[in-house]
């Protein structure tokens, strides 16, 4: 490919990295977008959030066919599994979604450059294509948003067949009769989730104390207590040190983390899901004089600006959870930035959603995080089980959570395990953003019967306001 010069060269091609190209084409910038991958998505479209919900919406439905469904007075024979057309519709999910991404690039006259991107200094780009051909593309802006990767767990190797990471955990060729997950947070709950309604006897080993790392401890208590009711199996404050990997499948060496013998635990399939790191190999970062933190990520300004005048970075490479939609938002306003415009990107308001069933999603502080900063404050919970729709629908596990400032009344965080919570918690964000309190989100009128009543009552019951319970 001919050498090139555009105004703003993205290198990265998922969440973050194709939206801020968008934006920056649809704000009048000659754009370009460096990817390695055939297909535009990066991690969340291709091997992450779309693949992994896709089969978490086909493997509730199994479920529900073979356990919900006769309390609704439907008579079935039990659900047989065809897995091939499981992980075929997954496929297909993944390639409209890539489609669609292709198509915007087009109609917003994106230049898509496929290769592996490296910055040689501000202002100039090298990729090299597949076959080792390189091309060198120049620009005003360069935005880093090459994401992040699988955090390798040590003296476990992963092959992505008998040792899986979350890759390999959404393609496996057949249930497994024993999976065990290293790892209790988001991705391996919700990948365990996925196998373990499809036959799999599912263990999660985690190295802390709880599961859900991060969030709220009274949610974590309650989905633990939930996901054992579905048949999960937790063993908590252990760390897995070593994996032998044979025929009949992995042999892992188990120990406490506060000492102990060791212990053998077998599975059939280890999936490895105990993070991710950003992912910033061949960037030449160091070369080009970019400083990183002790982490291995790039350290910016707070307005996604590096320590190289005209190189921006934004989404998993960067300081923050590694979330798509974090990843996304950053990116529209990193174009914005660079067209001069002065956008505002509150990073205290980002919700996070676990999408087991029930679902969990938070925004904003925990009730840990306000005692840790001595912040004096409220709570108001209300339980799904006292929501008139969550029971005329069979699904009223879990409740909403709303912690209020102690004297000003005004939202500081939202927690919520139940029917739709990541749906639901973006009423919270929405008041967060803009400063409302308890008493408006709980005087708001609410439509009946609805989930969301459940949020208005847990609003009302921070000031002792609630009615129906």
């Amino acid at each position: 490919m001919a050498d090139q010069s555009f105004d703003v060269v993205v290198i990265g091609g998922g969440p973050g990295g194709y939206v801020c190209a968008i934006k920056a084409a649809q704000l009048g910038l000659k754009t370009a977008c460096v990817e390695k991958d055939a297909t535009l998505g990066g991690t969340c479209v291709n091997v992450g959030c779309i693949p992994s919900k896709a089969l978490l919406q086909s493997s509730h439905l199994f479920e529900e066919a073979g356990h919900g469904l006769a309390q609704h007075g439907i008579k079935v024979a039990a659900p047989g599994l065809d897995l091939a057309a499981m992980l075929a519709r997954k496929d297909k999910v993944v390639q409209q979604s890539t489609a669609g991404i292709d198509f915007l690039f087009k109609k917003n006259k994106v230049t898509r450059i496929q290769g592996t991107g490296r910055i040689v200094k501000a202002g100039e780009v090298e990729v090299t294509a597949a076959d080792g051909a390189k091309s060198k593309v120049t620009a005003k802006h360069i935005v880093i948003a090459t994401g992040s990767e699988v955090t390798p767990l040590p003296n476990v190797a992963i092959d992505e067949k008998k040792i899986v990471s979350s890759t390999g955990a959404l393609a496996l060729p057949q249930v497994p009769k024993s999976m065990v997950v290293v790892g209790a947070g988001v991705i391996g709950l919700e990948l365990g989730s996925v196998w373990r309604r499809l036959g799999a006897e599912v263990t999660v080993i985690e190295f802390l104390d709880r599961i859900l790392p991060g969030m709220d401890g009274e949610v974590a208590k309650q989905m633990q207590r939930t996901l054992t009711r579905q048949g999960m199996k937790f063993r908590l404050s252990a760390k897995v040190t070593g994996a032998k990997s044979g025929a009949s499948g992995v042999a892992l060496s188990v120990e406490p983390v506060n000492g102990g013998a060791a212990e053998e635990v077998k599975a059939d399939i280890v999936l490895v899901a105990i993070g991710r790191r950003p992912y910033t190999n061949g960037l030449g970062l160091k070369e080009a004089g970019i400083a990183i933190d002790n982490r291995g990520r790039v350290v910016t300004d707070g307005h996604f600006a590096t320590s190289v005048s005209g190189i921006w970075a934004i989404g998993d490479v960067i300081e923050g959870p590694m979330l798509a939609h974090k990843s996304e938002h950053e990116g529209v306003a990193c174009a914005e930035l660079i067209a001069g415009q002065k956008p505002v990107v509150n990073h205290d308001v980002i919700p996070g959603v676990v999408y087991t069933w029930p679902e969990v999603a938070a925004v904003g502080r925990t009730e840990e995080e306000l005692k840790a900063a001595g912040i004096a404050y409220k709570a108001g919970k209300f339980p799904f089980s006292a929501n008139g729709r969550a029971r005329a629908n069979a699904d009223a596990e879990g409740f909403v959570k709303v912690l209020a400032d102690a004297r000003t009344d005004r939202l500081l965080g939202a927690h919520v395990v139940g029917p739709m919570a990541g749906e639901l918690i973006h009423e919270f964000a929405m008041g967060m953003v803009f400063g409302a309190s308890s008493e408006d989100i709980g005087r708001i009128c609410h439509a009946h019967p609805t989930l969301a009543e459940a949020v208005k009552e847990a609003s009302l019951m921070v000031t002792g306001r609630q009615v129906n319970l």
